[in-house]
């Protein structure tokens, strides 16, 4: 089985302050649903909804780049032949994003109406008219050099670091990278110190090509993860062989508390009250290109794991699986992809935290985006109206009952907020946190992790994750 089975999440229904737009379920949902109340209803009205099968990918049909197995020795042999392009980590993982469908209906890196439509518009619009939601711009940087190398090519090959072909992109077209827009207008600012911004798009070269991938064999990372990387495909096998009628997702690209774990039992348990007989949880921790303070993948992991296996959920109703994309932080913009990568797995709903995507600025002491609008602007982003957004309950740890609860403001004194920053100091400290913040065995991989980095900074060699 390649899911981890079960887990919490970071999000939760706040039913009775829904916006109108995405939280009401659609009308139009592209399955078959029937309603007991002649109304539509948001999640809180009480209207039964029963559904039979998923929620369809964006523009009719999940896109998979691959080339088919028997013909996998012509193409690579054929990319030999072709100007080559090196492929970052960060582009890797960008390609492995686009074979599976995740961005679908991409086909390939984008050409540059989709780039400015992704730009200016947040949305893709397609043959038939209809409007897909995309938020961040899927492209391939390349240098003069290589612009010069490709020459009048139709075709190049795609390579790793070894010149072992990876994809070939066809029917090319090459324009000019105008980076400081593209900055401006996916962080809202250009301020020094993104870290997506200063890893992947300050030192890259100034023309972007994009055309049609097609990628010679499923990309694979040989880290001991890749059985927890499913594609779009897989995750809707799997949720179609649980027998889901609602998929609910939430991304996550930290360790996994008990508030994450109220907030994720409370979220199915109102999905039952809708009239939902089997929704399952697809909870989606990050797995790409995150910043260097960030918790790495192997860690979250192995933290995970020990969750599920303290039974903080049920692993008869949650599918764990790692999501390839890198992450922008990127704020209001970036989460738009992240709910719409989500709906071409077999999502229905969507769970949105506080300040999704978000990050401290880089140069002020301040969040860099609203920590509201991430939920605000899902809500309205145009291309994602089939999407149920769930914003969530604020969780706390409740010293009355020893636990966490959701926060009750009529009694204030009796919640503490125990922050990141906080969760991650105790941790280094190995300090304990209060009871019922979570699960012992979690606790204690996050403080290896944690004397792991203190070993590698006093010169001793840090014990690896075991996989």
């Amino acid at each position: 089985m390649a899911a981890i089975s079960s887990l919490s999440l970071k999000t939760s229904t706040k039913i009775q302050s829904l916006p109108k737009t995405h939280y009401a379920v659609p009308l139009n949902l592209p399955f078959s649903c029937r309603s007991k109340s002649k109304r539509t209803g948001s999640i809180g009205s009480r209207t039964r909804i029963h559904c039979g099968l998923l929620i369809e990918p964006d523009g009719g049909k999940l896109v998979e780049l691959f080339v088919e197995e028997s013909q996998r020795e012509l193409k690579r042999e054929d990319a030999l032949k072709l100007p080559k392009i090196k492929l970052t980590k960060i582009d890797l993982e960008w390609v492995h994003v686009l074979s599976e469908g995740w961005a679908s209906p991409l086909k390939g890196f984008m050409r540059e109406d989709e780039f400015l439509q992704t730009l200016h518009f947040n949305s893709i619009r397609l043959e038939d008219g209809s409007v897909v939601n995309m938020s961040v711009p899927i492209v391939l940087a390349i240098d003069d050099s290589q612009k010069n190398l490709i020459g009048g090519s139709s075709s190049v090959a795609l390579v790793d670091d070894e010149n072992n072909p990876i994809a070939i992109l066809s029917d090319i077209e090459i324009y000019k990278h105008n980076k400081e827009e593209r900055i401006a207008r996916t962080w809202g600012t250009t301020a020094p110190g993104l870290p997506y911004v200063d890893e992947a798009i300050i030192h890259s070269g100034n023309w972007l090509v994009g055309g049609n991938l097609k990628v010679i064999d499923p990309v694979k990372y040989n880290d001991g993860l890749d059985r927890f990387r499913l594609s779009p495909a897989e995750l809707r096998d799997e949720f179609t062989r649980r027998n889901a009628d609602a998929v609910f997702a939430f991304q996550l690209r930290n360790p996994v508390h008990n508030g994450h774990a109220l907030l994720m039992t409370d979220t199915r348990r109102r999905l039952l009250e809708m009239g939902y007989k089997n929704p399952v949880l697809l909870l989606h921790p990050l797995g790409g290109y995150t910043k260097a303070d960030d918790v790495p993948l192997h860690w979250r992991m192995k933290q995970h794991e020990k969750v599920l296996e303290d039974g903080v959920l049920d692993p008869e109703t949650t599918v764990v699986s790692i999501f390839p994309s890198p992450m922008h932080y990127a704020g209001p913009t970036e989460v738009q992809w992240h709910a719409k990568a989500r709906i071409n797995a077999g999502a229905n709903f969507y769970i949105v935290g506080r300040d999704p995507a978000g990050m401290s600025h880089p140069l002020e002491k301040r969040d860099l985006y609203d920590a509201d609008h991430g939920k605000k602007v899902l809500s309205m982003a145009p291309g994602l109206e089939r999407l149920n957004i769930l914003p969530f309950r604020v969780a706390a740890y409740d010293k009355t009952k020893n636990g966490m609860a959701f926060f009750d403001p009529s009694r204030p004194q009796d919640f503490i907020f125990i922050s990141g920053t906080k969760m991650r100091t105790l941790a280094k400290n190995k300090e304990s946190p209060p009871d019922g913040f979570m699960c012992p065995g979690g606790w204690k991989v996050l403080v290896e992790y944690y004397d792991s980095l203190a070993a590698a900074e006093n010169g001793r060699v840090a014990e690896p994750v075991p996989s």
